[in-house]
């Protein structure tokens, strides 16, 4: 029988080890994937069931996964992830205060609250590798452009963003047909992002990116590896 006293020692090292693994994770410890999407899609959803898939393939490579750890979609990718990792890798929900869809999800590793999407966004590029953009609302699209803009000024690596799903398609179009087409980006400005339809083709790219960074190369390209919109 566990007594009171070590019970409460118990949970003081358990808070102690989840403090020192956040003080202590940086950017090189481990790669990680970040999937960004809807709060919104129920679980019966083919959507929810293709990124589950799609979260449980990292999670079978010991990769560490990480979302905004709520509902939707954030948890399928924390539940796909979380039943195939064997202990070698997390999967971590950065959760935030919202009106709605607030609740964090049961699939989590790690999780830190967030008060301000701001310091969230930041989080989120300090930790991932790579990112996956899954069809969503608003706050999806707010995270993709942060992504793309923090690597487009080189704040940030050249992160690969990898937008899966027929929604993205239409709207790279639209980048081409007016601001690039404009002169208000380059063209060079898109060669992080690359379109997918399915979760196969949204893994190989991981994977390829993922090659790279255990060879330890510090400059890897995925230019070539998806045809892109002409």
């Amino acid at each position: 029988m566990v007594q009171c006293g070590e019970l409460i020692i118990f949970h003081m090292q358990k808070a102690q080890t989840q403090k020192s693994f956040w003080e202590g994770m940086s950017h090189e410890d481990h790669f990680r994937v970040a999937i960004f999407g809807s709060a919104r899609i129920e679980k019966d959803d083919a959507l929810y069931k293709q990124v589950r898939d799609l979260a449980h393939e990292i999670g079978k490579r010991d990769i560490d996964l990480v979302t905004g750890g709520g509902p939707g979609l954030m948890d399928a990718a924390n539940f796909g992830h979380s039943i195939a990792q064997n202990g070698n890798s997390h999967s971590i929900g950065l959760t935030i205060d919202l009106p709605m869809e607030a609740h964090a999800n049961k699939h989590l590793d790690l999780k830190k609250h967030f008060h301000k999407f701001s310091s969230r966004l930041d989080t989120f590029m300090e930790l991932s590798d790579i990112a996956v953009v899954v069809p969503g609302g608003i706050g999806t699209c707010l995270e993709l452009f942060y992504t793309w803009q923090l690597a487009q000024v080189k704040h940030t690596a050249n992160t690969p963003i990898i937008l899966m799903g027929e929604m993205w398609h239409e709207l790279i179009k639209w980048v081409r047909k007016y601001p690039l087409k404009d002169g208000l980006i380059s063209a060079h400005d898109l060669d992080n992002i690359f379109c997918v339809n399915t979760q196969e083709e949204a893994l190989a790219l991981i994977l390829k990116f993922y090659e790279g960074h255990e060879e330890g190369m510090e400059e890897y390209s995925l230019t070539n590896l998806v045809p892109k919109f002409s």
